[in-house]
């Protein structure tokens, strides 16, 4: 592990486990929840809103911060955490996903990516050790390479070149990773291919990293197929070393990996999702916006003890969103955050006291019961 970084498993309920991973900037007990500042911020809420609702760790993103308003000013400014003050841990994600879901005429080989920015269309170059670089200079605690990641579905062949190149991008990575304060994540590809996976993680391991993250999740597989693909990877991880689902969060995606012993998490799910009128509840999702909650004087879920149910009515809420008010947008990012961090609670709790079975079958049985009033899940890796 690097200077300032540790993890530890404290507690297990069969596969499902607490533990606690130190950085630099603070420790994160886990499984944890990351809310999305993909620029810098997570939308509509300040630093203070963040801590009060128990945010331990946010994730910022490489490509978004290296476009705008450039990794240069970052490091001038001090680094992320004080660019954005906030003295938490910060994991940055690589960008890589970004470059090839939202830049123009990406093109990709061995040497790197070369594309096109999605806001002004100028021409850009992320090879292995620029994406390095660029981290570097944000000063993340938490760092991710390069990779290629393929929508779903993918033939084997082409899954197999991903794999091939994020391996070879993988050794680079570690090669040009120079600051001891940072750990360097690896990232296992290789789509719904178990072989690919394996194959995958083998090499990566060799190579060594600080951590091992599923990635090419969320990105078109059904949820029974990214259910069978983390049960099956992450027996395969290292136990000592933390093990991150890359954008993978809504609420039972969440226990369902846990309960194969993932450690940490991060999706836009609940902030952009406030952002479109919808909440998440004990007893399932709500759409603040239909005219069933006009005049409903009760709060959106009278379980959650967060500053949103404890002083606005549904009736309010749906008023502000209907009126397109920007005190939508944060009440209901509010209240959304604080029901994934009190989720993960729970599930720490009851790890840690062995109850996670029990758990597990009250949520699922609450969730059976809800009637949801909006559509299935759907891929939400684009970023905030």
């Amino acid at each position: 592990m690097v200077k300032g970084f540790r993890f530890q498993v404290l507690s297990h309920d069969r596969e499902a486990r607490c533990g606690l991973l130190r950085t630099p900037h603070g420790d994160i007990e886990t499984p944890a929840f990351m809310p999305v500042g993909t620029q810098g911020t997570v939308k509509a809420l300040v630093r203070e809103d963040l801590e009060a609702m128990g945010s331990q760790v946010l994730l910022v993103n490489a490509y978004h911060l290296y476009l705008r308003p450039g990794a240069d000013v970052v490091r001038r400014m001090g680094g992320i955490h004080r660019f954005m003050n906030w003295n938490r841990p910060v994991l940055s994600d690589s960008g890589g996903f970004q470059v090839y879901s939202l830049a123009r005429l990406c093109r990709v080989w061995e040497e790197g990516v070369e594309f096109q920015s999605h806001l002004d269309g100028s021409r850009h170059f992320f090879s292995p050790e620029k994406v390095v670089e660029i981290q570097e200079a944000l000063s993340a605690d938490i760092i991710m390479p390069l990779d290629e990641c393929l929508a779903i579905p993918a033939g084997r062949e082409a899954l197999g070149r991903a794999v091939t190149r994020t391996l070879s991008w993988a050794r680079r990575s570690k090669l040009a990773h120079t600051r001891e304060d940072q750990a360097l994540f690896g990232i296992v590809q290789g789509g719904l291919d178990m072989e690919l996976r394996r194959q995958c993680l083998e090499e990566l391991l060799e190579i060594g990293f600080d951590g091992y993250a599923l990635g090419g999740l969320s990105v078109g597989e059904s949820k029974p197929e990214r259910e069978e693909l983390i049960r099956a990877c992450a027996p395969l991880l290292p136990r000592d070393m933390p093990r991150y689902v890359m954008g993978v969060g809504l609420p039972e995606d969440l226990v369902a990996a846990v309960r194969e012993g993932i450690d940490l998490f991060d999706c836009v799910i609940p902030t952009r999702n406030a952002r479109n009128g919808q909440l998440f509840t004990s007893k399932g999702k709500i759409m603040i916006k239909h005219a069933q909650y006009a005049d409903d004087p009760r709060p959106v879920d009278e379980n959650c003890a967060c500053p949103v149910c404890q002083n606005y009515s549904r009736a309010y809420l749906r008023h502000l969103y209907s009126a397109g008010e920007i005190l939508s947008f944060r009440l209901n990012t509010m209240h959304n955050l604080y029901y994934f961090h009190e989720l993960m609670r729970r599930m720490r709790d009851a790890i840690s006291r062995e109850k996670f079975s029990e758990f597990e079958n009250r949520f699922f049985q609450e969730q059976a019961l809800a009637s949801s009033e909006t559509r299935p899940g759907q891929s939400e890796r684009k970023g905030e």
